[in-house]
Parts: structure tokens; C-alpha cells; sequence
């Protein structure tokens, strides 16, 4: 069998995207480069969580997310804590303008162009991530403007790939 080259991952088209989710009065969220819409009748979305992040505990729990598409003009300032902290040592939404969804996941309203609420419906076990998927509950575009792609943060904002990302190879 042929090696994996793992550069062709790279070539495949993802965006960025903050994905929330809360336990009872906690809240958490995260950088996903995977979220996607998986039916428009009934409107679904999934939803791709490490297990070793906080926030996949929350959902685990809940059965909630809301996931934020982010603008691509967003500062690695903000991107950082939600990408490379983890909400057990920190409180991401310290300095992030955020308010209360319908699920009760926190919505980030700064550098989000649309936001979407779901229900998870299901979860497939990957392994080391689970894929959540979620009926939609809510959904809103805050504003017009160009969503920020993995390209876009790697070339552009210089960004670097978190280990406990589905895209990460050493």
C-alpha cells in the first residue's frame, strides 16, 4: 500500500470557526477547522470536537453547540486563547463580547460574520474525536464580509495548527 502524504490535506478547503458549548452555567469554546451542513430539510450540521478538549465535555453533557463563522479579518490576538488555551486554565470569553443563545451555548459577537445553533441529534466515535451532529435551533448573519479559511490563517495571519487538531500531523 502506497504512504500517506500528508501535504494533500493542506489542498482541501476548510474554514475557521469558533464552536461553544456550556455545562449547566459554564461555558467553553473552541477553534474547529470542521463544521459542516449535513441536510437543509430538516436544516442539520456536524461538527468535529477532540475529546481531550473541554469543550467536548460540554457538549457530551449539554447535547448543545453553536458554532461562529469567523471573519477573516479576525487578529491572531483573538484567535489565540480560543485555539491554543484550554478553558480548564483560562476564561476564553474574559475579553470576548459574547452573549446567551437559545441553547444557552455563548455566542461570540466580535469577528463573527453568521452564527448557528443546534441540538445534537447523534455523535460518531472517531477515536480520538467524536463528530457531533445537530438539528438546527437558531441561526443569524451579524454581518457581511469574507469567512476566515485555514488557508487564509496559515499564509496570511501566520498561524500554526494546534495538536489536538483533526488536521494536525507532526
Amino acid at each position: 500500500m502506497a504512504e500517506v502524504d500528508f501535504r494533500v490535506f493542506r489542498d482541501l478547503s476548510y474554514g475557521l470557526y469558533i464552536v461553544t458549548s456550556r455545562d449547566g452555567e459554564k461555558i467553553n469554546g473552541q477553534i474547529v477547522n470542521t463544521v459542516i451542513q449535513v441536510t437543509s430539510d430538516p436544516p442539520r450540521v456536524a461538527v468535529i470536537i477532540n475529546k481531550k478538549n473541554l469543550t467536548h465535555e460540554f457538549i457530551m453533557s449539554s447535547k448543545v453547540f453553536a458554532a461562529m463563522v469567523l471573519d477573516e479579518n479576525v487578529s491572531m490576538a483573538f484567535l489565540g486563547p480560543f485555539g491554543f488555551r484550554s478553558g480548564r486554565d483560562i476564561n476564553k470569553f474574559e475579553k470576548a463580547a459574547f452573549k446567551k443563545g437559545d441553547t444557552g451555548s455563548p455566542i461570540v459577537m466580535e469577528n463573527t460574520l453568521s452564527t448557528i445553533e443546534a441540538n445534537v441529534i447523534d455523535n460518531i466515535d472517531l477515536g480520538t474525536h467524536t463528530i457531533f451532529v445537530g438539528d438546527v435551533v437558531n441561526s443569524e448573519v451579524l454581518k457581511e464580509g469574507s469567512p476566515l479559511t485555514y488557508k487564509h490563517y496559515h499564509e496570511h495571519l501566520k498561524g500554526k495548527t494546534p495538536p489536538n487538531a483533526p488536521s494536525f500531523k507532526g
